[in-house]
């Protein structure tokens, strides 16, 4: 069952704020009031798992400017991101926030936690302001992701957002024409 405009499920949960070097509580309230993208991954202390949360904090600074924050989640403990955080050369650039969940209660709610094995698959959620998913990409254990692709997605996002009745083709880019779907473009494109 496809999340895609559907508001997240309720969750509160302890989290490594990699930013202040602070434990801190987050809750689905948090993801609120402003874009999110939430990052999950199998496990801390891995393989393909740091260079996918480096390649985000690649891309940190240009989702700070689009309002967007970052939330990274996995099945370890909050204690465990921080022991992570300070003895990998990768993990210890992130200065977004990594939730715990050991309880796979987020990762259960966001339809990408593998039972069998307990741990988080490689999804990534556009949420909107109003805790409304509005893009996901779930990739398998051995498939990498590219952060740089967050950032069209978000502006596509926020575009159509802000621009009611718009619609971002393929390969669209900040500043290029929209579509306006209509009777007239019926068969046109």
């Amino acid at each position: 069952m496809s999340l895609i405009g559907k508001e997240i499920v309720e969750f509160k949960a302890d989290a490594y704020d990699s930013g202040s070097g602070e434990f801190i509580e987050v809750s689905s309230e948090d993801l609120k009031g402003k874009w999110s993208v939430v990052v999950f991954y199998p496990a801390d202390f891995t393989f393909v798992c740091p260079t996918e949360l480096e390649d985000v904090q690649d891309q940190y600074a240009t989702l700070k400017e689009l309002d967007t924050e970052v939330y990274s989640v996995s099945t370890d403990t909050h204690f465990t991101h921080k022991a992570w955080h300070d003895h990998s050369d990768a993990i210890s650039k992130l200065e977004y926030v990594m939730i715990g969940d050991p309880s796979q209660t987020i990762s259960r709610g966001f339809d990408v936690l593998d039972e069998e094995a307990g741990l988080a698959q490689r999804g990534t959620f556009i949420i909107d302001p109003d805790g409304i998913v509005q893009a996901a990409e779930i990739n398998a254990d051995g498939i990498g992701r590219d952060a740089s692709t967050l950032v069209g997605k978000i502006k596509a996002a926020q575009y159509v957002r802000n621009n009611p009745g718009e619609v971002c083709p393929a390969k669209w880019e900040e500043g290029s024409e929209t579509l306006k779907p209509s009777l007239d473009l019926v068969g046109k494109i």
